[in-house]
């Protein structure tokens, strides 16, 4: 049996399940997941390692209308995303009528040289009368090659998706070793930890407000030291962020601690601080490092 890999894109509205999609079918946590829009900032790779093959996924942030200058960083991953892939997989939240935008964007990507997979998530959110009626929209769209429904977070009929992935899978090179899960640096990835415990623990209106920079990691024989700076743009966005008398901060700090910890599979010492920067997703400057790295640290 010959080795098979290739780049899988997996794009839709934001909050439909791609990341969860993702850490699913890898087995593995790499990239972050909350109940929030616009949870995924950047073009993050994921790779799975099945008998055989190497399939590397790129998830990407949710399509939504650029306001910030983040935002537009963040459209211009899922454009990038597309390019030299061997398989799109469009993600539709299967617990609501579709968006007519989904429709639109389904009827967009079938018209490149690629397959596109239409993958329904959420189907346990939904009962069968609904869902045949929403499905019947997509036999409107001719070059759709493929429809799954699925629950990711359920893993459920997640197994025929899988396998149709892998024939797709063109390329016979491996491009990661079989331990490399994701393209992304510790730094990243803990910098997400982070960002991900803030986005279950706060409030609406600063979860994307907030950017979070790793200054120092210091590797000791029986810990890691690692600091870190939350950045956010108003004085009040701060005050929510410590809480009062610091709880909010020290229980952010506790659950990235402990993540951060499975993660590096070492004891870990963590320093927060709370900075206020204001509108620096108008001017970051050097968005491709974290995704979105700030100007002038």
């Amino acid at each position: 049996m010959s080795f098979k890999s290739g780049f899988v894109a997996v794009v839709g509205q934001p909050n439909v399940g791609k990341s969860t999609l993702i850490n699913c079918i890898i087995g593995k946590k790499v990239s972050i997941v909350s109940p929030k829009p616009q949870t995924t900032r950047n073009k993050i790779l994921g790779v799975w390692n099945p008998p055989g093959a190497q399939v590397v996924f790129v998830d990407t942030p949710g399509i939504h209308k650029s306001k910030t200058a983040l935002d537009d960083f963040m459209a211009k991953s899922i454009e990038s995303a597309t390019d030299g892939i061997d398989l799109l997989l469009y993600v539709i939240d299967g617990s609501k009528p579709f968006k007519p935008n989904d429709l639109k964007m389904l009827e967009k990507y079938a018209e490149n040289d690629y397959p596109v997979f239409a993958v329904v998530n959420k189907i346990d959110l939904n009962n069968y009368e609904n869902l045949m009626q929403e499905l019947a929209k997509l036999n409107a769209i001719a070059k759709l090659e493929e429809v799954f429904c699925i629950s990711a977070l359920a893993n459920k009929n997640l197994e025929p998706l899988k396998e149709h992935i892998l024939k797709k899978m063109t390329d016979n090179v491996k491009y990661f070793s079989d331990d490399q899960l994701t393209d992304k640096t510790f730094g990243f990835m803990i910098a997400e930890a982070i960002r991900e415990k803030m986005l279950w623990m706060l409030d609406d209106e600063v979860p994307h407000g907030v950017g979070v920079v790793v200054d120092e990691m210091r590797d000791y024989e029986k810990f890691e030291q690692i600091t870190a700076t939350i950045y956010c743009e108003k004085e009040s966005h701060k005050n929510i962020i410590i809480g009062k008398q610091g709880n909010m901060i020290k229980e952010i700090g506790k659950s990235s601690r402990l993540a951060i910890e499975k993660m590096l599979q070492k004891q870990v010492n963590l320093s927060l601080w709370v900075k206020v920067k204001p509108d620096w997703r108008n001017k970051a400057s050097t968005l491709g490092n974290l995704g979105y790295a700030i100007d002038e640290i």
